[in-house]
């Protein structure tokens, strides 16, 4: 059975950890996610974007 879905991984543009986790759709081509969340090592919201698990 496919999956539909891919598992990423946020990761922090200020300290480059890696936060978060989300599912993206697999037919999706689009840009890389980048979302603002808080990052709990910075202690402040950042601005995250999509990195491959």
């Amino acid at each position: 059975m496919k999956k539909k879905r891919d598992l990423k991984k946020l990761q922090c543009t200020v300290c480059k950890r890696f936060n978060y986790y989300v599912y993206k759709s697999r037919g999706a081509k689009e840009k890389k996610l980048a979302m603002k969340k808080f990052c709990k090592w910075c202690k402040k919201h950042t601005n995250h974007k999509e990195a491959k698990v």
